[in-house]
């Protein structure tokens, strides 16, 4: 563009200087032949600009209005209270109740630690690699601005056969090092996100009656706790919930969808207010409302958006965060020299992201971001 300007300030040049040899008019119709493609050419580099503010105006509308479920996926698990299966129909429903029993649990820890904040991470049986980077990065903060910290993984049985027998005496194995997981005796799968939502309400509301704050938060995101912590220090004590807040987001009709919600369960055309699964905050004190909330409101297999059904029922506003950029959907092209230290969530592709975004976030620290 810049070459076309200075090519243009070329030909006005010369156009000054020929002015006086060839006289006005035959000045006048050189400029008449070069005038339409000039114009030409500035309207399609403004349809351009326009297209391209247009694409980003909707890319960042389809961040904050669709389910999470449309962006990723992620794992499931349960408890051993009695609570709700939520077994997905082929209606797109949920249908309970069920006991569960816990495999693997930490039942007097949370007590014994009285942390200010939980950490609940759903993940996969399998996925140790992202268990062992969480806690070699952001997992190993127990002591934050003078606040003790606590993580949870939380876990259902797995879905792959013959192996699973293998895989359990190593997740025994791990618990034993670690002490911080707690498995469930149903299956790990997509379809069951809000057990695995309604199992860690219902742990919470049991093991931690000394805690503020709890965070779910995904085994595949950069967390930031320095950054919650601080805005949890001003944050409400009580009947509080905050993330990346959907507003409005239009319920998917379409058979074919993964996210398909027919009228019959929910007849309404958008969504009330709920925060994005991929991390969101909520004082303690909603746990338990929670809990008596599901007896009242029909479940469905979106687990971020039943968490939302569940709070307008109890009639609990969400809270927005102080700024909208803290807590982020995806991953910037480009990330600023002090990205890391501005954000509380990100969302990562691999736990060797991690292990090297969690490097970079100590250099910034170390710099003074």
């Amino acid at each position: 563009m810049d070459a076309a300007l200075n090519g243009n300030s070329v030909t006005v040049s010369t156009r000054l200087q020929t002015s006086h040899c060839l006289g006005r008019e035959h000045q006048w119709a050189r400029e008449s032949e070069k005038t339409p493609w000039t114009r030409a050419r500035r309207g399609l580099i403004l349809l351009m600009l326009f297209l391209m503010t247009g694409t980003l105006m909707l890319m960042f509308y389809l961040e904050v209005s669709l389910p999470l479920s449309f962006w990723r996926t992620s794992s499931v698990s349960s408890n051993n209270m009695t609570t709700a299966v939520f077994s997905v129909t082929a209606e797109g429903f949920v249908a309970y109740p069920h006991h569960y029993r816990l495999i693997l649990d930490e039942p007097h820890r949370c007590w014994r630690e009285s942390p200010f904040l939980v950490l609940m991470i759903p993940v996969a049986p399998h996925n140790r690699e992202a268990r062992d980077a969480i806690r070699s990065t952001w997992g190993k903060e127990t002591a934050v601005l003078g606040h003790v910290i606590s993580h949870y993984f939380l876990l259902g049985q797995s879905t792959e056969g013959d192996a699973s027998e293998v895989l359990e005496r190593h997740l025994l194995q791990e618990s034993r090092t670690h002490q911080d997981i707690l498995q469930s005796d149903f299956m790990d799968s997509y379809n069951n996100l809000t057990i695995k939502t309604m199992v860690m309400f219902e742990w919470l509301s049991s093991h931690c009656p000394n805690t503020s704050y709890a965070m779910k938060v995904d085994s595949d995101m950069f967390l930031n706790v320095h950054n919650l912590v601080d805005m949890l220090a001003a944050a409400p004590r009580h009947l509080y919930m905050t993330g990346q807040v959907a507003r409005g987001a239009f319920v998917i009709r379409y058979r074919s969808s993964k996210w398909f919600m027919p009228v019959s369960v929910f007849p309404e055309s958008t969504y009330p207010p709920y925060a994005l699964g991929l991390g969101y905050v909520f004082s303690m004190d909603l746990p338990r409302r929670m809990l008596q909330a599901s007896s009242h409101v029909r479940a469905v297999s979106i687990e971020d958006v039943y968490v939302g059904l569940c709070m307008r029922h109890l009639g609990i506003p969400l809270t927005d965060p102080p700024n909208s950029g803290l807590f982020r959907v995806t991953k910037p092209f480009f990330t600023y020299n002090c990205y890391w230290t501005s954000v509380i969530t990100t969302i990562l592709e691999t736990s060797e992201q991690l292990r090297d975004v969690w490097a970079i976030y100590q250099t910034q620290v170390q710099n003074g971001c």
